[in-house]
């Protein structure tokens, strides 16, 4: 390990070493837009780039990548020393290029018009020892870059070797992160290299706790990484593969991992955060247990990733790590929770209640620390005076909307309203599957299933439904079949909009 660690980070001294050497040119950060320069403002360079060198740019971490779109019909890169490379036009499938000096990345001509790029380098990690260096794009006479369309959303995916593609067959490009990204038109970055841990560790495991936070995760140098440089609406979390076999303890490794998402959410205010059990089950109790630390403090926007069944029969090159059917059908069930989920307003970090209050509330009606993200109920326990319940006869309706469809398999969004005028203090809603279809994960209710017949109890940041108030909670099913019937609220039938 320590022989590998020294490696990579020699391999990448070198590289920015060398993009500050004499033999090359210097270029004015003022460089045109359209020259296709590394300072050339069409470029969109994406997840954490060393930019210090207006002639050479250096990517750090994997699965960085930059877009640009260009006219004309060739486009060639400029590149210092060897290097491996992937590159898709007008996006199409990524082709793997290796070389140095001028690499076309168009040997067949495309046709006369505008178009699109995206290059992504390998990582400079491991044994790995190219020259990661962008220093420019080669255009035909009188073409020029345009600025590529914006992307609406950026999403970090935060792991070890697995999120770093290891063992797929394009590396970073066929990993989950890059795909989903790729596949949901967002911006992404993959903060991930081989063999790391969450927590610190005495046999010197590479620590994400401490590492995330510089710009190469201590490979060149330890300086810290400028959060300003961009906002990550989403960070997807999957760590814990490794820390088992160097000893950490499942106490220790739910607080460095409760710690580590307070962290990012000092960073990215607004984000949500996800955080995804490891795909062979190592520290799932410990992870979602730090989840809902983080929820009971009032941070109604850290999710749990239960992946279990997500991977099929064949989807690992090894005992770990996915290979191109694994990570493909990572893809297919993470895509639809992320759509999902960045495309709803995240919930206050402190929810304020459904109706005004006062800012300090009276002596008689204790206020919650921190409320629920969806009503104003206390994440703590509620008071010793109980909310009235509705009887049998209350009314009740529920909307339940498929939000998201992959022909396998659906996501579905429940939201569940009182229009009795008492509130609910405590929730059982109940209701029938079609056919044969499985529910395989929820959020925001502890969802169980027995044959059709399907049960969601409210957690303990939802459990107060007040009147003319609604909450909400969601599920993943193995099939898209619609037609769900049957809803009870406490054992009271429900109207139903589906």
């Amino acid at each position: 390990m320590t022989t590998i660690r020294s490696l990579r980070s020699a391999a990448l001294i070198a590289v920015a070493a060398g993009v500050l050497a004499a033999g090359l040119p210097v270029l004015s950060a003022q460089a045109a837009a359209g020259d296709g320069t590394p300072a050339d403002s069409n470029i969109s360079f994406v997840g954490r780039w060393n930019r210090t060198n207006a002639s050479a740019y250096v990517p750090y971490w994997a699965g960085a990548y930059l877009r640009v779109g260009f006219t004309g019909r060739t486009v060639k890169l400029r590149q210092r020393n060897t290097i491996q490379l992937w590159a898709s036009i007008d996006g199409g499938a990524f082709t793997s290029f290796t070389g140095s000096g001028t690499i076309n990345l168009t040997p067949t001509a495309l046709a006369a018009g505008s178009h699109t790029l995206i290059v992504s380098y390998r990582q400079v990690a491991g044994s790995y020892t190219g020259d990661a260096v962008f220093q420019g794009l080669i255009l035909d006479s009188g073409a020029r870059t345009f600025a590529p369309p914006t992307r609406p959303k950026l999403v970090e995916f935060v792991g070890d070797s697995i999120t770093a593609g290891a063992t797929s067959s394009q590396l970073a490009v066929t990993d989950y992160g890059f795909k989903v990204g790729e596949r949901l038109g967002y911006d992404h970055t993959q903060i991930a290299i081989g063999g790391m841990c969450l927590a610190e560790t005495t046999d010197g495991c590479w620590a994400q706790e401490t590492r995330y936070w510089m710009s190469s995760g201590g490979q060149v140098g330890t300086d810290p990484w400028d959060f300003s440089r961009y906002t990550a609406d989403g960070v997807v979390i999957n760590l814990g593969t490794n820390d088992k076999s160097h000893g950490v303890s499942a106490a220790a490794f739910q607080t460095a991992y409760t710690t580590f998402l307070t962290r990012i959410r000092a960073r990215f205010p607004n984000a949500k955060l996800f955080a995804m059990r490891t795909f062979i089950g190592r520290y799932a109790t410990e992870t979602e247990a730090a989840v809902r630390a983080r929820n009971a403090a009032g941070d109604a926007n850290v999710f749990y990733l239960d992946t279990t069944g997500w991977l099929p029969s064949g989807g690992l090159s090894d005992s770990v790590h996915p290979n191109d059917a694994g990570h493909q059908a990572i893809t297919d069930r993470l895509a639809p929770i992320l759509s999902a989920r960045l495309n709803t307003t995240p919930a206050p970090t402190t929810p304020p209640p459904t109706t005004p209050a006062p800012t300090t509330p009276p002596p008689t009606t204790p206020a919650p620390t921190t409320p629920p993200p969806t009503t104003p109920a206390p994440t703590t326990p509620p008071p010793t005076t109980p909310a009235p319940t509705p009887s049998a006869g209350a009314a009740c309706a529920v909307t339940y909307r498929k939000t998201g469809d992959w022909g396998t398999g659906a996501q579905f969004d429940v939201t569940l309203n009182n229009t009795s005028t008492v509130g609910i203090n405590g929730w059982t809603l109940t209701w029938s599957l079609p056919g044969s279809q499985r529910i395989t994960q929820s959020w925001n209710a502890t969802v169980t299933q027995s044959g059709a017949a399907a049960t969601a109890v409210n957690v303990a940041w939802n459990t107060v439904i007040p009147a003319a108030g609604s909450t909400s909670f969601g599920f993943i099913t193995d099939s898209p079949l619609g037609g769900a019937t049957g809803f009870a609220l406490n054992g009271s039938p429900c109207a139903a909009v589906t």
